[in-house]
């Protein structure tokens, strides 16, 4: 069915599953585990300083390019945890958020009819942003792992990099990567990145990698940046935000880093989409990128903590989860409590039923490819530990 007004690019593109699933947890009164967004503050050394910068010349427009002191200390922080040296002049500039790194990426660097190999499920933007840019997605599947009822399995997220390679074509002009991966939590090891980056290198393709959740990786798993592979700085625009690191996910301040004419392509596009954001807050990211190791920790084990309270709770109910080596999210596989396996239906019913909202993953594939992500569902472990309890409560008490 073809949307009035809607441009042909968009078609297909509505109302997203998170605004489905947001209204049903207001109808019902259920716990929401299905948005990505933490409901406990951020460190007050961050907090403090937007407070503070609020009704200062900061209220107004920043450089175009970004406040110099955001644009260094994000230069810094990828000295410290990447390696990575990005002059802040000319390497670094800053979004409104990551999604517009991404979009205004996007825009600037494909032509109509250029392809975009990335890996499914994706986040949801993706699709979008590809296809207001004129491009085309050439998705690769996540193969998933399989738990046994009532079990939990660390096994990990796949790629075949022969499906890789086969989708890249003489049309193909970009991989859009995502590590730590949203939804599956999946962190991509060093084989996986070394078969990507020689991919890359072969094809002659531009990398553009999505890094927002870099700090967020537990049980020992490494986030790598592909732009630290040898030869691959020079073809490699790298995104990151704030938002996912200091629990700011409404501020909007992200960044896209790499090779100079690159990010001059993408400043040239962003200036037209927000032209600036965020005056208060990028100081106040600032301050947070230059917190000491110490914080990172605290983030990574303080997440990697809730992530173990809600999976335990999921098996406690019977689902079969995946659990997850980075991000937010853990993945369960309603097949042995859904008899059609259908995530979708299961989301729809389960804030009436159980009291609790998840995100069905089918929606974060290709249209083509729905049925391979039919059967997951997706539960947000970013909240205060009384609203996790209390989720779990629930699902135990609705469990068969």
């Amino acid at each position: 069915m073809t949307a009035p007004y809607l441009s042909s690019r968009l078609q297909g593109f509505g109302t997203t599953v998170f605004a489905e699933m947001s209204a049903l947890a207001l109808v019902t009164g259920a716990v929401n585990l299905g948005q990505g967004f933490p409901d406990y503050p951020g460190p007050p050394e961050v907090l403090d300083v937007a407070r503070a910068a609020i009704g200062t010349p900061h209220d107004q427009y920043p450089p175009g390019p970004g406040l110099p002191a955001l644009r260094e200390a994000i230069a810094r922080h990828h000295v410290r945890f990447t390696g990575l040296d990005f002059d802040p002049d000319g390497e670094v500039l800053v979004t409104a958020g990551a999604t517009e790194a991404i979009s205004a990426a996007l825009i600037a660097l494909l032509e109509p009819g250029d392809e975009v190999v990335l890996f499914e499920p994706m986040y949801d933007s993706y699709g979008a942003a590809v296809a207001m840019a004129g491009g085309v997605v050439r998705p690769v599947p996540l193969r998933a792992p399989a738990p046994r009822p009532g079990e939990a399995t660390a096994d990990r997220w796949t790629f075949d990099p022969d499906e890789v390679r086969t989708a890249v074509t003489p049309r193909t002009r970009l991989l859009l990567l995502n590590t730590p991966h949203n939804p599956s939590g999946a962190v991509f090891d060093a084989a996986e990145l070394a078969a990507l980056a020689a991919i890359a290198t072969d094809a002659d393709l531009l990398v553009l990698t999505d890094e927002v959740y870099e700090h967020l990786v537990f049980d020992g798993a490494r986030h790598v940046s592909i732009a630290t592979l040898p030869g691959m700085r020079d073809r490699t625009l790298v995104v990151s935000s704030g938002g996912k690191t200091f629990n700011t996910t409404g501020w909007k301040i992200g960044w896209i880093c790499g090779p100079p004419a690159m990010v001059a392509a993408v400043r040239t596009a962003k200036q037209f989409l927000t032209f600036v954001n965020g005056g208060p807050f990028q100081p106040a990211i600032a301050v947070g990128l230059d917190l000491p190791d110490e914080h990172f920790e605290r983030l990574r084990l303080d997440l990697q903590r809730r992530r173990d309270a809600l999976v335990a709770g999921l098996v406690e109910a019977g689902l079969p989860v995946i659990v997850p080596q980075a991000t937010y999210f853990a993945t369960v596989d309603v097949r042995p409590v859904q008899a059609d396996g259908d995530g979708l239906a299961f989301c729809r019913d389960l804030p009436h039923r159980a009291g609790v909202v998840a995100i069905p993953v089918g929606p974060f594939y290709d249209p083509a490819d729905v049925h391979l992500g039919r059967h997951l569902v997706r539960f947000a472990f970013c909240k205060r530990d009384e609203v996790l309890a209390e989720a779990v409560q629930r699902l135990r008490r609705s469990s068969p």
